[in-house]
């Protein structure tokens, strides 16, 4: 006994049909590439002004060239709704050692600079008393 063969589904008999062609590349001009270098100047400009920038004050100076900032910040509770205190500490680059104890400064996001500092000073906001 033989099985009778069934007719192909419409989609099937349309994407046979379809023929793609090859892509033709590109021949890039030195003018292409001076375009290209000041889009890439450009993005990692924009890149750069994005990072983030937090305010807080320094907890300590001890080590050289490093400082660490505590940043608070108020969290509500999920639960109970009653909003508390939430304090992280950061460590930062501090190029010319001028922070001292209980500063308030603006600290930005860098590349990692050790295990533990991918932060920099940028500006001292309010001296300590």
């Amino acid at each position: 006994m033989e099985i009778p063969q069934l007719p192909a589904p419409p989609e099937a008999a349309a994407t046979e049909k379809i023929s793609v062609a090859a892509p033709v590349a590109e021949v890039k001009t030195s003018s292409d590439t001076a375009a290209n270098a000041d889009e890439t100047a450009e993005t990692s400009k924009a890149a750069r002004t994005k990072r983030r920038e937090k305010v807080g004050k320094v907890v300590s100076n001890k080590a050289q060239k490093s400082i660490v900032v505590a940043i608070e910040r108020r969290v509500q509770h999920p639960i109970y709704k009653k909003y508390f205190r939430v304090t992280t500490k950061l460590m930062a680059h501090d190029e010319k050692n001028e922070c001292s104890i209980g500063d308030v400064v603006r600290i930005m996001e860098t590349r990692p600079l050790s295990k533990q500092k991918s932060w920099r000073l940028v500006e001292i906001v309010e001296k300590a008393k």
